[in-house]
């Protein structure tokens, strides 16, 4: 059968839009659709193989929110909490010069004031430029920069999981990777997923976008988008174990083991949280705070379809997505039972250029009847 998501796939690669990219869709738990195309290293001459190991930049944020969730499940944490209470050396100050009150719940819903980059001090890295800094010592470097805004009075998409990511390391014990095996990718037997590349000989080789196609990535690289902004990206920080494990954008893992924790989450937890802790993480946590998405809200793990006639989406209300830089894109479509992954090598289009709306609304058109 010829489906209108192969034409999406070949189109991407053949105008060299995407180098290598997979595509994995369940349905009802069910996959009904699998491919990877294109190239793994395109120099090489390599094709994408079935289940390679990507960089998932922000696909780790929902991997570590849910083991923030869990956590508060066996009562260790409570969204309340203050930062502070945990990271006492993480005390940001208003521009009163009063220290700011952020909880949890502002870090998971990125209400915090925190942002994502911070020019005045080149030496904080929020995730995906390389480092020898640990948790606190970064962190401490970021407290002493302005907060955008009062905690909980706006939105904005910030490296604000990261400071989550101390937090729980510092509460559970050890590493953060510690604490997400624990209760995450442990439990789901996501054991090609986390802080550390299982098999490097997978490692799909990171791609830049570039004038005439994606260029490869250099071990520091800077890639500019639609908006002009330059976005730094650092693909040896995955092997530099002095680097503090980002709990914003630090995990390398397989399309397989994501779609473990996305069916688990549809499914309404499967054991690793309770059905009560996942229908307020997918539900909207920000009110009617502006975001810069229309017709989508935010809950405790991604942003949430609340119109998608405003959305320009064929997603359900209730839908919840995000996606990760490096060149990825997710949805979990509770009212449709419907998990899409597009996950793909290439920086920044395979994230927040046409590939992904292209991929989603193929599927749709596909198998949404």
């Amino acid at each position: 059968m010829s489906y209108s998501v192969d034409r999406v796939i070949d189109d991407a690669i053949a105008q060299k839009s995407i180098v290598g990219a997979e595509i994995l869709v369940a349905k009802a738990g069910k996959v009904i659709y699998r491919r990877a195309a294109g190239y793994f290293d395109r120099e090489a001459g390599i094709a994408m193989p079935e289940n390679a190991i990507y960089r998932l930049a922000s696909v780790t944020k929902p991997i570590v929110a849910t083991t923030a969730l869990a956590m508060m499940d066996k009562g260790l944490l409570k969204l309340s909490d203050r930062v502070d209470r945990y990271l006492p050396y993480f005390r940001p100050r208003l521009d009163d010069g009063s220290i700011a009150e952020i909880t949890l719940h502002h870090l998971l819903t990125h209400t915090a004031g925190l942002a994502y980059g911070y020019p005045d001090d080149p030496a904080i890295t929020t995730g995906l430029g390389n480092t020898d800094l640990d948790h606190e010592a970064n962190l401490t470097r970021v407290a002493q920069q302005k907060l955008l805004f009062k905690p909980g009075t706006a939105w904005s998409y910030s490296f604000a999981i990261d400071v989550l990511g101390a937090v729980l390391a510092k509460v559970h014990g050890g590493m953060l990777e510690d604490a997400v095996r624990a209760y995450v990718t442990g439990p789901l037997g996501m054991s090609e997923t986390g802080f550390f590349v299982a098999d490097r000989a997978r490692l799909a080789r990171a791609y830049a976008d570039d004038t005439h196609e994606p260029v490869p990535m250099e071990d520091t690289h800077v890639v500019i988008g639609e908006n002009g902004d330059g976005v730094l990206f650092s693909p040896i920080r995955i092997f530099n174990e002095k680097a503090f494990q980002s709990g914003g954008a630090g995990m390398a893992g397989t399309p397989s083991d994501l779609l473990k924790l996305f069916e688990a989450l549809r499914l309404g937890g499967q054991g690793i949280l309770r059905p009560e802790t996942v229908a307020l993480a997918t539900r909207n946590q920000i009110g009617d705070l502006p975001r810069d998405a229309k017709g989508q809200r935010f809950g405790y793990l991604s942003a949430i379809v609340d119109d998608p006639v405003a959305a320009e989406t064929p997603s359900a209300i209730g839908t919840y997505n995000w996606g990760g830089v490096y060149g990825h894109s997710w949805l979990v479509d509770p009212t449709n039972e419907l998990v899409i992954l597009s996950i793909s090598n290439t920086a920044l289009e395979g994230c927040t250029g046409k590939f992904p709306t292209n991929v989603r609304n193929a599927v749709y058109a596909d198998f949404v009847q």
